[in-house]
């Protein structure tokens, strides 16, 4: 039996070890699909990768009078992308290969198919929120056994998407279980509690608050 959470552990591990760029404050876990990939004939698969943001770069728009910091640090947008991939939608990908034995031995079926419009709690296609949940035991256990603490300080494990919903928070928490990403979670606190607002916003409201923002 393919234990995935134990595939993900040993594959990251390595790869954080060698990692010695000076500054590094936050480890993204960044699980993805996309209908673009496919595996076996299936679209809309998940990929998985790792990577790192550092305070120099987090600071290189500083000068900019529209610099957000709080957005900058913990926005994934804004970060360096130099990703290393775990598990790639490639037909000889072994991560992918094993990720999908992983589904068959598990029962999951119709990977990559979306919910239907009225669930309550969407949390991706299927077998996106399997693998997130996965990567987040992995970074668990990195945590848990003082590894990055022990190279980094008490920085966080992010474990995340492109979308920032709840099932991000869910995870996020789950693998930094002594509070090491408190402050990123507030900053999704108060992104979320900021979008609520500008969505009861008038239009009028809402074109003057965009001038504001883009400095106009």
């Amino acid at each position: 039996m393919i234990n995935l959470e134990n595939y993900l552990y040993d594959k990251v591990k390595p790869i954080i070890a060698q990692w010695d760029e000076p500054g590094i404050y936050a480890i993204s876990f960044f699980v993805y699909s996309n209908e673009c990939f496919t595996h076996q004939g299936i679209a809309n698969v998940s990929e998985f990768s790792i990577s790192y943001n550092t305070e120099a770069f987090c600071i290189r728009f500083a000068h900019d009078k529209r610099y957000d910091p709080q957005e900058e640090r913990w926005n994934y947008a804004c970060w360096s992308h130099d990703e290393v991939p775990i598990i790639k939608a490639e037909e000889d990908d072994e991560g992918m290969a094993t990720l999908f034995a992983w589904y068959g031995e598990n029962g999951i079926e119709h990977i990559g198919v979306e919910p239907d419009g009225d669930t309550q709690e969407y949390k991706g296609p299927v077998g996106f929120y399997e693998l997130m949940m996965a990567a987040a035991n992995a970074a668990r256990r990195l945590q848990e056994e003082g590894f990055i603490a022990g190279k980094f300080g008490a920085i966080p494990i992010i474990v995340h998407d492109l979308e920032y919903g709840d099932y991000v928070i869910q995870a996020t928490a789950h693998a930094n279980p002594t509070g090491q990403a408190k402050e990123y979670l507030t900053w999704m606190d108060d992104m979320k509690a900021q979008a609520q607002q500008w969505m009861l916003l008038t239009p009028e409201q809402f074109e003057e608050n965009l001038r504001k923002f883009l400095g106009e």
